[in-house]
């Protein structure tokens, strides 16, 4: 798994693939937060707060988790390595984890650089210092989950095609689905009492709760069963390929 691991890290960054990624994340956040007019900019709300940016992370994760996961499975597809991987002395599970935790990985670090936001929204408070840190830190563990969420989904989708670009737009549908679509069709109060059981399905109202800062174990559970479910369609995808 290890190997796999390494062999994916590299990959990213041997290639440009890694440094764009990076640097379009940082750039389309950093435009919209400091730069373009409109609800996410900072300086137009008049609050020293990261709210615009934990609101616009998930969006643009929607589509940038799918174009770093879809050539995991696709183009060792395309390319006829996956047997020769299936062949290998490791698991399906190790071949899969070593596959999700490299483009993980990648997300994790796209997000670090974004730690300038913290630093400057701490000096731009009034008094300097005023950030609620403890919605902060409860920020980041939700948008960690939803990357850890988004990025089984896009090495599963990865799995269902041997082009890249269908695997892409099969991950971003799923991502999509799964965060905005549920909580979409509540907002219609189409069945009553049941609404706000249709809205817990879905990722958001989960990420909305832990951006509060209040780490509830349900919201846990729920995005690592998400990992979960993912994985092991992703293993027994890849085991009828065998």
């Amino acid at each position: 798994m290890y190997a796999i691991l390494k062999r994916e890290i590299t990959a990213f960054f041997v290639s440009p693939i890694g440094y764009l990624v990076i640097g379009l994340f940082l750039v389309v956040t950093g435009l919209f937060l400091w730069v373009f007019e409109g609800p996410f900019n900072i300086a137009d709300t008049g609050f020293a707060d990261l709210a615009p940016f934990f609101l616009l992370a998930p969006w643009v994760f929607v589509f940038l988790i799918p174009a770093v996961t879809m050539r995991s499975f696709s183009d060792e597809q395309k390319a006829g390595t996956l047997e020769l991987l299936l062949t290998k002395p490791i698991t399906t599970l190790q071949l899969t984890l070593g596959k999700y935790l490299g483009a993980l990985t990648l997300i994790v670090i796209a997000l670090i650089p974004t730690l300038i936001y913290v630093v400057a929204i701490y000096q731009l408070g009034n008094p300097v210092g005023n950030l609620d840190v403890g919605v902060t830190i409860g920020s980041y563990i939700g948008l960690l989950l939803l990357s850890a969420s988004f990025t089984a989904i896009g090495v599963y989708a990865s799995t269902l095609s041997d082009n890249q670009i269908v695997a892409f737009i099969i991950a971003v549908f799923l991502c999509f689905l799964l965060y905005f679509g549920f909580e979409g069709f509540a907002n219609y109060n189409l069945l009553g009492s049941a609404d706000a059981f249709i809205q817990n399905l879905g990722m958001q109202a989960h990420y909305d709760s832990i951006s509060r800062g209040v780490i509830d174990t349900r919201d846990i559970i729920y995005f690592i069963s998400i990992i979960i479910v993912f994985i092991f369609l992703t293993v027994q995808r890849l085991q009828k390929m065998r």
